[in-house]
């Protein structure tokens, strides 16, 4: 059997690896232009072998990352518009990753095995996952997915090549108060796993693929003390996730460790070291064929059969008045709360002078989420939500990737698995077929609710787009695909209505970098870290191949310079700050591993400067280092 490259390594060493990545208030998603730029590259150099039903590009998830490639409104709005610059390098990064993947394809045997991992995770919304039928929630031990699902590649010598994993917990151990580009605790345990195995390989290098993937995390989050009022230490409401004082602001979920670094670094070890024991002893093989499905839906006019008598419908996209609360893991700055089935006569108000009333059809529809914004009935510039989304599914042998377009809460993932399994075992072709829910796959469409979960509107339900029958609508679409290919009729799906492509009325709210002066001054400290200060211009957020940052040792008997650390590496962080008179700061940051060996050091950073000659901008490159023994 042959490996296909279903998964991306990037090489891009600033962002780091794995990640579709965006802004911190919306997550990580892939775009309707980013895949259909991918897509139309691989077109161009393997013809129809990568295509649509059977590429799948799925986040990892950060909300540490640039943003600016997606072109609906409500996103370019949140991200600055629309922004070439960060676009094109994840196209090419992604690419390439493919062509890096294709060339190395080989013979290999894959292998599964999964475990649970506990300490790690907590529903952010009990509440919402207690209006769950109580027959359906006996069946399960916990109110989110401990499970780790591992695939183990190796070559027909045994020998590892790669690995994918999927565990349901969101990437918000970085809280909102980091500015800095991160993956998070799972690009934490792709880089613990791969620095195992590619041992002496700087980040991203190395032969040893490690990837950690989304599953369904919507009500999840890895900040396992739980939320509490800040100003007085006392928890929070229950139902509204608010303090008497201050408000949702006020009230905060904080992960294990002492800050967030901290608590990256615990969870993200604990996901590592449970991938890591399930990898080693993987002993079952999994063999059959490949198949995928794949349809391109309309959810804003899905009607789903729910028995003999009646039918259900979704709507057009809306987001309710709890989805600016936020959630414990970042609460909003306005006086929203959690739980509002209630309209809000101020806010309602500024919505209907500025955005416009929503339709009595859409109120109807979305009952009882009381509409923010009517986001289905708002077109100008561009629509601010996707109408037509992906649906797919993946099987490798009895292992099946439903890749979903959003974030499912663990009722809603763990309902979706067993329609699939159902239907794929249905026919006898499958047998003991364990199926994952890969999210934030392909497009981002918010949050996927059960309807129970639905009613209590907390975050993730005002944030599922579609109305309280979306998770119907999901099953009813996903069920077809498993039906088609358990029957070996994929070839039958109609391919549905391809989503827009926008090339018009596309902005750009990002102002360009100012002119600045060269640097002069270094100011390097010594201790528990190193930093150094200079000045440089606002760096290009999207960088492949290349790096802000380097840590090198010097060999005293070669008398080079050897790198042992980039900016993707842990040890390492890169800070900028707009400066005063044309002069801005960067400063680089070494946190120093007890392993590191004594020697002398330097540190060098990379940037740029900007300055006018005649009408035209010049940029500047240039290296800048400092020596430190240790």
């Amino acid at each position: 059997m042959y490996l296909d490259p279903l998964y991306i390594k990037s090489t891009n060493t600033t962002v780091l690896k794995y990640s579709i990545t965006c802004n911190r208030v919306l997550k990580c998603w892939c775009t309707v232009t980013l895949c259909a730029q991918v897509l139309k590259a691989l077109q161009v150099k393997y013809g129809d072998l990568y295509r649509q039903d059977n590429v799948v590009l799925s986040g990892t998830h950060t909300h540490c990352g640039p943003a600016g490639y997606f072109q609906y409104t409500l996103f370019m709005i949140s991200s600055k518009g629309y922004i070439k610059a960060s676009m094109e390098p994840l196209v090419n990064g992604i690419v390439k990753s493919i062509d890096i993947a294709h060339r190395s394809m080989k013979p290999g045997r894959i292998y599964r095995n999964r475990g649970e991992l506990d300490d790690s995770s907590l529903n952010r919304s009990p509440h919402s996952y207690l209006n769950n039928p109580e027959d359906e929630r006996q069946r399960y031990t916990w109110n989110t997915d401990k499970q780790v699902l591992v695939l183990k590649f190796t070559d027909l010598d045994g020998d590892g090549i790669g690995m994918l994993s999927w565990f349901a917990v969101h990437a918000v151990s970085m809280n909102y108060t980091n500015r800095m580009v991160s993956s998070d605790n799972m690009g934490y345990a792709s880089y613990l796993l791969e620095q195992d195995k590619n041992p002496g390989e700087l980040p991203g290098q190395g032969g040893f693929v490690a990837g950690f993937s989304s599953s369904n995390l919507g009500d999840v989050s890895p900040n396992t003390r739980g939320p509490h009022c800040v100003n007085t230490g006392l928890p929070c409401d229950y139902l509204n996730s608010s303090c008497p004082v201050g408000g949702t602001k006020m009230c905060q979920a904080f992960g294990p460790g002492d800050d967030m670094f901290d608590s990256t670094r615990i969870i993200g070890h604990n996901v590592y070291r449970k991938a890591k024991e399930l990898y080693a002893n993987a002993a079952e093989e999994v063999t059959g064929f490949l198949h995928s499905a794949h349809q391109w839906v309309n959810m804003t006019d899905v009607t789903v059969q729910i028995n003999s008598t009646h039918t259900v419908r979704t709507c057009k996209p809306a987001l309710g008045h709890s989805f600016a609360a936020g959630t414990t893991d970042g609460g909003g700055d306005l006086n929203f709360t959690q739980g509002a089935v209630d309209g809000d006569p101020f806010w309602d108000g500024i919505r209907d002078a500025l955005l416009g009333e929503p339709s009595n059809q859409t109120q109807e529809c979305h009952h009882p989420k009381p509409i923010l914004f009517s986001t289905g009935e708002m077109n100008w510039p561009l629509p601010w939500h996707p109408q037509i989304i992906d649906v797919q599914i993946i099987t490798i042998g009895s292992v099946a990737v439903v890749a979903v377009p959003g974030e499912m809460t663990t009722m809603s993932g763990r309902r979706l698995r067993e329609a699939v399994k159902q239907e794929l075992e249905s026919e006898g072709t499958f047998r003991d077929t364990e199926v994952v829910i890969a999210g934030l796959s392909n497009v981002y469409t918010h949050y996927i609710t059960t309807y129970e979960e639905y009613q209590v509107q907390r975050y993730e339900g005002a944030s599922t787009i579609y109305g309280p029958h979306t998770l119907s609508a999901y099953l009813h679409k996903y069920r077809g695909l498993a039906r088609a290919i358990a029957q070996d009729k994929v070839s039958e799906l109609p391919a549905g209505p391809e989503p827009p492509f926008f090339t018009k009325n596309l902005f750009s709210l990002l102002p360009a970098a100012a002119v600045d002066r060269k640097p002069e001054n270094t100011n390097p400290k010594n201790g528990f870290f190193v930093d150094l200060l200079s000045v440089a211009s606002l760096p290009v957020c999207v960088l492949r191949d290349k790096t802000f940052v380097t840590v090198e040792i010097h060999d005293n008997r070669t008398e080079t310079w050897e790198v042992v650390h980039t900016d993707a590496s842990w040890e390492t962080r890169f800070h900028w700050l707009q400066g005063s008179n044309r002069q801005s700061n960067a400063t680089v940051e070494w946190h120093i591993p007890l392993s590191a060996p004594s020697g002398s050091y330097r540190i060098k950073h990379f940037g740029h400067y900007k300055q006018m000659k005649g009408l035209k901008h010049i940029l500047i490159y240039y290296q800048q280092n400092e020596c430190v023994t240790i």
